[in-house]
């Protein structure tokens, strides 16, 4: 009669995976760390700051007294005409940055893309972006001026009903400055479009070209919904820079005639830094923040949402 012994060996599995388990905490733990720097650099000078500043809103101050006044400071605002035109002309800027340097720069990007000439196209559309604010707005000055370059080259053509006062009249200021931005930030838009389209697959192009589509059509039905995500990027820095708009408006017309040519963003300097009111400075900081938050969350929120429906 035989005797069979089975022998069990011990299973290595429980140490595993505590082993696995350990790695993974620790792999948790030095991401948490690696985020720790920006997180504390968002909280230093974007998080506290503005909450400083929402706290300021609630007191009359003129720098050399403060009194506490409540939400009064956001009443005022609400019922200063000025501050509705400061919004008008800010609705005016992201319909005009949006209009035509992201749609400039989609054009120039598809036509300059494929050319033989296109790098020096490239070239003279980038370089203006390069040009610092200052710098672009005291050539514009000089040109679009009565007597400057612009009227000047309308009266050599003939044109002289067209010549204008450009940055002397609302909303023909406004809409001037406008072309301006477009001028200088196309270049941007353009720089952004080209990597999108270098991004698009050499296969997709010639699918569609096998499906018949040439000219418009591909450019409508292949290489725009290609271009989406890049779009989506180029779409969005341009409402947030247009709702901060302020260093060509001061340079070119300090917010005049008057106030008529203000943007909130030279509204809030005007109110804080020139006439000494603090508190209601602060209260138009805190309204045009959380404009700019809330109108890039609902973009954005869009786009991803639609994009995971697709």
């Amino acid at each position: 009669m035989s005797t069979t012994t089975t022998t069990e060996r011990p299973t290595t599995r429980p140490a595993a995976t505590d082993q696995t388990r350990r790695r993974a905490t620790g792999g948790s733990t030095a991401a948490f760390g690696f985020l720790l720097i920006p997180i504390a650099f968002v909280l230093a000078f974007m998080i506290i700051p503005f909450l400083i500043t929402a706290g300021d809103s609630f007191f009359s101050d003129n720098g050399l007294s403060r009194t506490f006044v409540g939400l009064k400071n956001y009443g005022a605002l609400f019922t200063d005409s000025g501050f509705g035109h400061a919004i008008i002309n800010t609705l005016m800027w992201v319909a005009g940055t949006l209009i035509l340097p992201v749609l400039l720069g989609l054009i120039f990007a598809v036509l300059f893309n494929s050319v033989s000439w296109g790098v020096v196209a490239r070239w003279a559309v980038t370089i203006p972006y390069a040009l610092s604010g200052s710098a672009t707005a005291l050539m514009w000055t000089f040109m679009l001026q009565s007597d400057g370059a612009v009227n000047q080259m309308l009266a050599a053509v003939g044109l002289d009903a067209l010549q204008q006062e450009w940055l002397l009249h609302w909303p023909m200021n406004t809409i001037t400055m406008i072309v301006v931005t477009a001028w200088q930030g196309t270049g941007a838009a353009l720089i952004l479009f080209l990597i999108g389209l270098q991004s698009i697959p050499a296969e997709t192009i010639e699918a569609g070209r096998l499906d018949g589509a040439s000219g418009f059509s591909m450019f409508a039905n292949v290489i725009v919904p290609q271009l989406r995500p890049m779009t989506v990027v180029v779409v969005g820095i341009s409402i947030v820079n247009s709702l901060k708009t302020f260093d060509l408006v001061w340079l070119l017309t300090q917010g005049g005639p008057g106030t008529e040519s203000e943007t909130l963003a030279l509204t809030m300097y005007r109110e804080t830094f020139t006439l000494n009111r603090y508190g209601y400075g602060a209260a138009v900081s805190v309204v045009l923040t959380i404009v700019v938050v809330l109108a890039s969350w609902l973009y954005l929120r869009r786009q991803v949402g639609s994009t995971k429906g697709a």
